[in-house]
């Protein structure tokens, strides 16, 4: 049996080497030496051969278990989203939206998931649109972590309420992490983490517990951090963040709900 079972014949495709050099993982001779390492998988299956031929368009590339993406074709940029702009491609009430940024790009891209107008932070654009789905779907929980500042000086016992769970409206919520930066001038800045896709759900908690949000700023998503990067400005992925972005999505891909809603129908925060 050969080393997988779901790769392209060995008289058709592109030899394995050419297509990890083609994708920027090394030279031939490097990604030669990745394979008879078995470093690289196809399809999630270890492969030791060379020679192997694979189709870009179908299989999946890992190396060192982190996925590679072969379609050159894909772009993937990081917004840092003003407060104002509505995350829509074309708002229907005339809003300043995310074209403003997806203009500087040949390719058509459209945002994963949303924040709401009076939210900034993390966005991401892109034109793949199957990693789209994945990651913005709230039934695959994928982790985002905000920075709030909030009315009033929050205590060690309400930070604690946070994580323990509360009682809203459409149900109980509770933060995967909560933590305290600072109180000062009747404001306070709260860092919270949690996986829930629940409408403006970092608004409703604070609330809820006595402190209402005067700023909101998503600072990452899933791997992804928002570091330096300045309020309007964009930036490609760097290859290292790809590979962390590819494999989160791939991962919950593997477990994915059949006839999940479009990646469209997330609320935002």
């Amino acid at each position: 049996m050969n080393d997988f079972d779901h790769g392209t014949p060995d008289d058709t495709g592109i030899r394995l080497q050419k297509v990890m050099a083609a994708a920027g993982v090394a030279s031939r001779r490097a990604s030669e030496e990745l394979i008879a390492a078995g470093r690289v998988r196809v399809n999630g299956q270890v492969v030791r051969e060379p020679g192997r031929r694979i189709d870009p368009a179908v299989d999946k590339l890992a190396v060192d278990n982190v996925a590679i993406q072969l379609d050159q074709s894909k772009r993937y940029v990081m917004l840092n989203k003003p407060v104002g702009i509505v995350s829509s491609l074309a708002d229907e009430n005339g809003r300043p939206d995310l074209r403003e940024f997806t203009e500087q790009f040949e390719e058509r891209l459209f945002n994963v998931g949303r924040l709401d107008a009076e939210t900034s932070g993390l966005l991401i654009l892109t034109n793949d649109g199957d990693l789209a789905h994945v990651l913005a779907h709230p039934s695959f929980g994928v982790m985002k972590t905000y920075i709030a500042k909030v009315r009033g000086a929050m205590t060690p016992q309400t930070v604690q309420r946070l994580t323990t769970g509360l009682e809203l409206e459409d149900g109980p919520i509770a933060a995967d992490k909560a933590r305290l930066l600072e109180t000062s001038n009747g404001f306070s800045l709260i860092e919270i983490t949690l996986h829930s896709g629940r409408n403006r759900i970092v608004r409703r908690m604070l609330k809820e517990v006595g402190h209402p949000v005067v700023d909101l700023v998503r600072r990452s998503f899933g791997p992804l951090h928002l570091g330096n990067l300045r309020v309007g400005a964009t930036r490609e992925l760097t290859s290292a963040e790809l590979g962390q972005i590819l494999t989160l999505s791939r991962s919950k891909d593997a477990a994915a709900p059949a006839g999940s809603p479009d990646s469209s129908s997330e609320a935002g925060e």
